[in-house]
């Protein structure tokens, strides 16, 4: 059962697989409004929230909890009563819902944490991985951007997806094993003019920003900006610019009929010889090439959180 006043639009995309179902939706309000939503299924959840501000109240986890864009938990709940207030015009989440067996059958051999919330999910007990919602890293956004731009067809899709789906699992296990001490992101402010200026790059990937512009735009300094972007997302300014560009070059290549030169433009590089030898580093294959072999084949480069900013 769902009230959906103020909604004005609903964009979604889901994936069914055996006692894995994933579900992308982009949610457009014509104001500001509280939205319920209830139903008795049983299930463990990945929440990812990619974009959009909200108030969420979780009737199950007697919990309620003030989000914005890039952000991430694990709950389980036996049936399912939220009450969400949106703060944006627009809402972009995803979401993978394990059954329960499926769950605890690869949590158990985790690590602690997922060990301790698969032990409370045995126990019928509706939790949450943690109380602290984490941020998205670099490494979670680009799992969900393969999940929601797959290219594979039939058996190999699903079981695609039922890898990446587990990824996704890992990464937020590793994350929420984390414990790193915040040294240059001292208030909810400071993240949300982080957030702000990683929504800006993406939105504006082909010419971006300089470091200086951006810290203006955002209004923080300069030196908070460079500390604080690493700190929180895990990579630097220049390389999640950089990062970003070639995951939507590699995307671009397998998904569409454009040349390496018009991608090499429409990814922000100022020639194709410059885009041809990132792309190369990136991945190990000149872009021509890609179309020729199985993505499978491919090296990812993931030192982009060393390059400077």
């Amino acid at each position: 059962m769902n009230q959906t006043s103020n909604i004005e639009k609903i964009t979604s995309k889901s994936w069914e697989l055996d006692k894995i179902h994933i579900s992308h939706n982009v949610i457009d309000y014509n104001a500001l409004g509280t939205n319920k939503s209830k139903n008795e299924t049983e299930y463990v959840r990945l929440h990812f929230g990619l974009q959009g501000s909200y108030d969420f109240k979780f009737a199950q986890l007697n919990s309620s909890f003030q989000l914005s864009g890039h952000h991430n938990n694990i709950m389980y709940s036996n049936g399912l009563e939220i009450e969400v207030e949106n703060k944006t015009e627009r809402i972009e989440t995803f979401g993978i819902n394990f059954t329960t067996e499926s769950f605890v059958e690869i949590a158990k051999n985790g690590n602690e944490p997922l060990k301790r919330l698969a032990e409370k999910v045995m126990n019928r007990e509706n939790s949450i991985l943690s109380t602290e919602w984490k941020t998205n890293n670099f490494k979670i956004q680009s799992v969900i951007n393969e999940i929601i731009h797959c290219q594979y067809s039939k058996e190999l899709k699903d079981l695609f997806l039922l890898s990446k789906s587990i990824e996704l699992l890992v990464l937020q296990a590793e994350l929420y094993n984390e414990h790193k001490t915040q040294n240059y992101i001292k208030s909810q402010k400071d993240k949300t003019k982080l957030i702000e200026a990683k929504e800006l790059l993406t939105g504006r990937i082909e010419n971006p920003p300089t470091l200086c512009e951006l810290s203006k735009l955002v209004a923080l300094n300069e030196y908070k900006l460079k500390k604080g972007f690493k700190e929180l997302f895990g990579t630097t300014v220049f390389g999640y610019i950089h990062q970003v560009r070639m995951d939507l070059a590699k995307r671009l290549l397998l998904g569409t009929s454009k040349t390496a030169k018009e991608i090499a433009y429409e990814t922000g590089y100022g020639s194709p010889q410059h885009f041809s030898k990132a792309f190369k580093e990136q991945f190990g294959i000149p872009p021509n090439s890609i179309r020729n072999v199985p993505d499978s084949t491919i090296k990812n480069n993931d030192d982009s959180s060393n390059l400077n900013t």
